[in-house]
């Protein structure tokens, strides 16, 4: 009796991480602070007998804005939320951001069918720092109307699809600043170094030049002389 039971938890045991894979996420999971990138949402349908019709993306705060990528066959709406506190920036006050970007199918033939997936895509600048996580909360819709909520916690059944940001580019100890700087300078070097060779090349030119100059007057002065000696003795 107890091998049935064995071999349905073996089973169970080793169907789990397949399903836990099959989750609504976003790539790539991590992105550099204050860069602009391109974050796709994936949405892969678990379902055998139903499509998926819709796609709701929650956005976590700093989002001022997101522009998507035109899908033929799906609808896209961008809600935004009023800020409580507005954001001072270069270009002015910010006083809304985006609070959620949904993506619904114009019928069943364009929705996600059976063992297929797809990429939403997204172009966003990252907010927070270095060591922030940013969670998006996504509910999938299907034809049946069954909507499965993926809001939770990463080690949870219906984890939320989340962002890593990383260090801002350009920040790893001044290096990208550096560089600039020592090209400059060499350049800088470079140019006099070739200044000095070019007016030396020119002292150089000069000083043969008067040479021969010289040494022409010399042999017209000697010949006049001698033309002169065999005049007097003729």
């Amino acid at each position: 009796m107890r091998t049935p039971l064995v071999l349905a938890v073996a089973v169970l045991t080793l169907a789990a991480p397949a399903v836990a894979q099959a989750h609504v996420t976003l790539q790539p999971s991590t992105a550099a602070a204050g860069g602009y990138t391109r974050l796709n949402v994936r949405v892969p349908n678990e379902r055998d007998d139903a499509s998926t019709q819709k796609v709701e993306l929650q956005f976590p705060d700093g989002f001022a804005s997101a522009s998507f990528e035109p899908i033929p066959g799906w609808d896209v709406k961008v809600t935004k939320k009023q800020l409580e506190t507005p954001i001072k920036t270069d270009d002015g006050e910010i006083t809304e951001a985006v609070d959620t970007i949904t993506w619904t199918a114009d019928d069943a033939d364009d929705a996600i069918p059976p063992g297929a997936f797809r990429d939403f895509g997204l172009s966003v600048r990252i907010p927070g720092e270095a060591g922030d996580t940013l969670t998006f909360k996504a509910l999938q819709t299907y034809t049946g109307g069954e909507v499965v909520r993926w809001i939770g916690a990463e080690d949870s059944d219906n984890p939320a699809p989340t962002v890593s940001v990383t260090e801002a580019a350009g920040d790893e100890h001044g290096a990208d600043h550096a560089a600039p700087t020592a090209t400059a300078e060499a350049t800088d070097a470079e140019r006099t170094a070739a200044t000095t060779s070019d007016d030396g090349g020119s002292s150089d030119t000069l000083a043969i030049i008067a040479l021969i100059v010289g040494a022409l007057g010399l042999i017209v002065g000697t010949f006049g002389v001698l033309s002169a000696r065999r005049a007097t003795r003729t």
